[in-house]
């Protein structure tokens, strides 16, 4: 079944922004993901606080994605974008 990592994003600075998006997309297909998403959000119902920016990645199970989560390859990363960016991601099944 598949699976979705949503994330929040709101940018503290850019600087760590060219290294990541050069590294991220391979390491997202590496786990068979695919970047479905990356803009700002748009309230359709409701009153919720929406972060700058929110990214959908669909993988093909939640193992891929804990999988790509879990890559030492995506500590670095996870890293970068700390240094510059407030960030949570959830994971949900279809």
């Amino acid at each position: 079944m598949a699976a979705y990592a949503i994330g929040y994003v709101t940018l503290r600075n850019t600087e760590w922004q060219k290294e990541y998006g050069a590294h991220m997309p391979a390491l997202t297909a590496k786990h068979g993901g695919k970047l479905l998403a990356k803009t700002a959000p748009q309230t359709l119902e409701g009153s919720p606080v929406l972060p700058e920016a929110m990214v959908v990645i669909e993988f093909p199970s939640a193992e891929h994605a804990q999988a790509w989560y879990n890559d030492p390859e995506h500590t670095r990363l996870k890293a970068l974008r700390q240094s510059g960016a407030d960030f949570s991601m959830v994971l949900v099944g279809a």
